[in-house]
């Protein structure tokens, strides 16, 4: 049976500009908070003096700027957690005494308490989740107030990945009239109609005053140059401490539609008037696109056959940790998109809104993830990597309390973003015996296991029959919300949820690392949507989905480098990104660039060879450098998506013209070491250069070099400047390591020197850093006041480099 969906879809307006509440008037407070990172009593106290207290920006992440320890958990990448409070004096003008006043908090990690003048709004357990609370009643008028929040991360494990501490994300006090939009109160979803859309609209009013209230709703529909194509006004009478909604349609005859290639945006302007008062407001930016699901043949997007070619991605940024600026999340996101990926998997919880943002407004697929946890924590290594016994630290403890209402808060908060195509509900919670277990995990034929799985059945560990009750559950909560797009999770033990009703209470089932039973399960479930959600590297799992029709796509794991889950020390993190931890691609992420972009590609690669690499087959982890003794061994190896490539040595063929290997999907030469240009050329079968790469022998480093940076930022953001050590003839240094020191001049802050070494466990952190194949990217946040500010890169040894940008 085919799932079809069509829909439109909705985002806050953010940017800086307004929270996604979606109502009132907020205003961001990053600024001028008071923290400490220790846990004290009766930190909300009024009369508390915090003067001695640090003074940070939000948002703040202040494990990544703890000491790394080999002794600390793998899972954090060798970084402490703890306890920490924030403290924040703010003024409430005298004029907002008839307004109520909430405060909204984008991410706190994890386990917070808010308080407003000594008093507790309420606690929210999971760090990944958005909240706000209703702080009027505490407010004291024309006056400053005191926010308080108490952080606590002691169990500084809970994840398999780094996580971060702190309030990092934004957070803002929303002003609004007692009467108003509910939060995440408007949502909009379309009907496909013969002759074009129908916008379905509600509009959901909450009524905080004493007395009854007649409204009028006006929504207004406006294309991408702001002319109005629909508008609808409705009444309603809301009660006295009571919620209403409207519902209505506006038609669209012939939308453009939103589009991987073209991701055009409506905006949508919804208005609440008392009588001929406007009492409240808000924008929300939409895109019109519809997708079908089908057990045979896959996925499309408005009709056009796809394959979904996705990473997962944690939350982190490299030296930033999980407090990661919108703007380097776009420059992120747009190299992944070059390389050809065209969907993410928010792996495993709800990310910052920036990020859905940017994939409506770029053009890529979300895959939205809640939970990597359900009622049972995963083993996890407390103390350094394998090393004693493992733990079972988590977030398991509150999810019977929070997981419905985790859960409802994140479909409520992004079910308007036209990016995300699919929630997902969990990510391997079925894992066999970690910790659920069940009677076909002895094996046997007829359970089509030839040995008893992962230490076969334990009788006394949970009933793996209870997913499916939870999935249940839990699917029933998304559908309340929205029932626009399909639910999933990521399987790790598809043979045994098989045998529960986890995966037949999921619109569509994602495999992990799981090819093996595509086929077979294709003909025992024939109604089964299927795809990988998360997959290997290697060519031989992309041609288990371009060989199927019905398996629709893939998510790698990972698409970029991600702090924790890291191996023995040293190991910031994991390292299987097509990115690293600065966004730079990596010579994989250049081998999927030549199995997924549709546009002409080479590139150059080389290892040394020894009598063991020599008979493997070709690496897809090969880095562009062409430095060897003369006369040695190397394999050279070219991606591409060119039907055929030959190898040039300062001018002469030293490779002869190859075929594109079907089986590997790279082309390789063997050959002896020489100085000089190395160039590939791509061509098509008739012959013709269709694509080209070169690398180059450099000499020694030289001089500092600014390859990428700008000229003008605007007040409060992120510059980005990219340097390379290159040697006298302007030719990068790959060997080099040399320690850069970055010194600022102005008003402006630097967050960090990011050189992608998951080796390096200095501290990266500060303003002095070894570069890394030559390399390094470096943040520096602007100040709030224009002005010019100038950056300077020095090291012993080497010409310095000097930039810099205007702030406006």
């Amino acid at each position: 049976m085919k799932l079809l969906i069509a829909l439109l879809l909705c985002l806050a307006c953010t940017g800086g500009l307004y929270a996604q509440t979606g109502f009132g008037k907020p205003e961001q407070i990053n600024g001028g908070w008071k923290f400490t990172l220790n846990d004290i009593e009766n930190g909300q106290n009024i009369q508390l003096d915090d003067s001695r207290w640090k003074t940070v920006d939000l948002p703040h992440d202040w494990s990544v700027k703890g000491q790394l320890s080999p002794t600390l958990a793998s899972a954090t990448g060798y970084l402490p957690g703890g306890i920490a409070w924030y403290r924040k004096q703010l003024f409430i003008p005298a004029d907002k005494k008839d307004e109520k006043v909430y405060l909204y908090f984008e991410g706190v990690y994890n386990r917070s308490e808010v308080f407003v003048n000594g008093v507790s709004l309420g606690k929210r357990p999971n760090g990944y989740i958005s909240f706000m609370y209703d702080a009027t009643p505490y407010i004291k008028y024309g006056e400053e107030n005191v926010i308080a929040v108490r952080v606590d991360h002691s169990q500084s494990a809970d994840s398999r990945w780094y996580t971060g501490s702190g309030i990092y994300r934004d957070v803002w006090v929303v002003y609004a009239n007692p009467v108003h939009i509910e939060e995440w109160g408007v949502y909009a979803y379309p009907e496909q109609l013969k002759n074009g859309y129908q916008l379905q609209v509600e509009v959901s009013i909450e009524n905080g005053s004493t007395e009854s209230c007649a409204l009028t709703v006006k929504n207004e529909l406006f294309n991408k140059n702001n002319e109005q194509v629909a508008k609808s006004t409705n009444k309603l009478t809301v009660h006295s401490k009571q919620s209403g909604k409207i519902q209505t349609a506006l038609n669209v005859t012939k939308p453009e539609f939103w589009s991987l290639d073209n991701p055009t945006l409506y905006t949508l302007k919804t208005s609440v008037y008392s009588g001929d008062n406007l009492i409240d407001e808000t924008t929300t930016t939409t895109g019109f696109r519809h997708f079908t699901f089908d057990p045979n043949t896959g996925f499309a997007l408005n009709g056009g056959s796809m394959k979904v070619k996705g990473v997962c991605l944690h939350h982190d940024a490299g030296v930033l940790g999980s407090a990661v600026p919108r703007e380097v999340w776009k420059r992120r996101l747009l190299t992944l998109k070059e390389i050809g990926v065209n969907a993410i998997r928010t792996s495993h919880n709800p990310q910052a809104t920036d990020l859905y943002d940017l994939c409506d407004e770029l053009g890529m697929l979300v895959l939205n993830e809640a939970f990597d946890e359900w009622e049972f924590p995963k083993r996890k290594w407390l103390q350094g990597w394998n090393v004693g016994t493992p733990g079972f630290q988590g977030s398991f403890d509150f999810f019977e309390e929070w997981g419905e209402k985790d859960l409802e808060d994140m479909v409520k908060r992004d079910r308007n973003h036209p990016s995300i195509f699919a929630w997902s509900i969990g990510n391997e919670v079925d894992y066999p015996n970690d910790p659920y277990s069940h009677p076909v995990l002895d094996g046997g034929a007829e359970t089509g296991f030839t040995q008893p799985i992962f230490g076969g059945y334990k009788k006394d560990a949970p009933d793996a029959k209870r997913l499916g009750d939870i999935a249940e559950r839990l699917v029933k909560v998304v559908k309340q919300y929205d029932q626009s797009r399909p639910t999933t999770a990521g399987l790790a033990g598809v043979a045994m949820s098989n045998q529960t009703g986890y995966p037949f209470a999921l619109d569509i089932t994602g495999y992990n690392y799981t090819e093996s039973l595509y086929d077979h399960d294709h003909e025992k479930y024939p109604n089964r949507i299927l795809f990988g959600s998360e997959n290997r590297h290697d060519i031989a799992a992309w041609k288990d989905v371009t060989s199927r029709d019905f398996v629709f796509g893939q998510f790698l794991w990972t698409g970029i480098d991600y702090l924790g889950e890291s191996g023995r020390w040293p190991s910031r993190g994991f390292y299987s990104g097509l990115l690293d931890f600065g966004g730079f691609i990596k010579p994989r992420g250049y081998f999927r660039q030549s199995l997924w972009s549709d546009k002409p590609m080479a590139y150059l690669g080389t290892y040394p060879l020894s009598e063991r690499s020599r008979d493997r087959g070709p690496s897809m982890d090969a880095w562009p450098v062409w430095n060897y003794g003369d006369g040695q061994s190397v394999r050279v190896v070219c991606y591409t998506n060119a039907a055929q490539a030959e190898l040039h040595l300062n001018g002469k063929v030293v490779g002869e013209k190859k075929s594109y290997n079907e089986e590997t999907g790279i082309i390789y030469w063997d050959i002896p070491y020489q100085d000089g240009k190395l160039e590939v050329m791509g061509m098509d079968k008739n012959g013709n250069k269709v694509s080209q790469n070169a690398i180059q022998s450099s000499g020694r480093p030289n001089e500092i070099k600014v390859i990428s940076d700008e000229t003008t930022i605007e007040k409060g953001k992120v510059a980005q400047i990219v340097i390379q050590v290159v040697d006298k003839e302007g030719i990068p240094v790959m060997l080099s390591d040399n320690e850069v020191t970055c010194e600022i001049y102005g008003e402006a802050q630097l967050l960090g020197l990011e050189a992608s070494n998951n080796t390096d466990m200095s501290d990266y952190t500060d303003n002095r850093q070894r570069v890394f194949h030559g390399r390094m990217i470096v943040y520096i946040r602007a100040g709030e006041q224009e002005g010019k500010v100038r950056v300077k890169f020095s090291a012993n040894w080497l010409k310095p480099a000097e930039t810099g940008f205007e702030i406006r």
